[in-house]
């Protein structure tokens, strides 16, 4: 099942509705890179919210893909990570990086706003 991808503004929502393999995880990872394009996205948020776990191949998959979004101009917020999946990362050991995260939709959307705005968070990591 593919992962809706929903256009607002200059964002792009990806809203995961239940667990995914690793081919629609990789499917994703692509529709988001053409879709960016596409549409000349500044931003885009992937809702993980009804994830109960996140294996190492969900996390490095989402890394590359705010990656990749990054090369294509647009910053990424992961939003939605539940208590235990983030307590189940850490013991684990699997980290997102300098991915941003946010606590939900709304707060995505705020710090995508800021960061646009700002002209993105890589000018003040440089």
């Amino acid at each position: 099942m593919r992962v809706p991808i929903l256009k607002q503004g200059n964002y792009l929502i990806a809203s995961i509705q239940s667990a995914l393999s690793d081919y629609e995880l990789l499917q994703l990872r692509d529709d988001l890179a053409a879709q960016v394009g596409r549409f000349r996205s500044k931003g885009v948020i992937v809702d993980v919210t009804v994830l109960d776990i996140m294996d190492s191949f969900a996390v490095r998959t989402l890394r590359a893909i705010a990656q990749i979004a990054r090369m294509r101009g647009s910053e990424t917020v992961i939003v939605g990570i539940q208590p235990e999946v983030a307590f189940a990362m850490v013991q684990l050991g699997l980290a997102l990086g300098e991915v941003e995260t946010a606590l939900d939709l709304e707060e995505g959307l705020a710090l995508l706003e800021l960061r646009t705005k700002q002209g993105g968070s890589r000018d003040s990591q440089s």
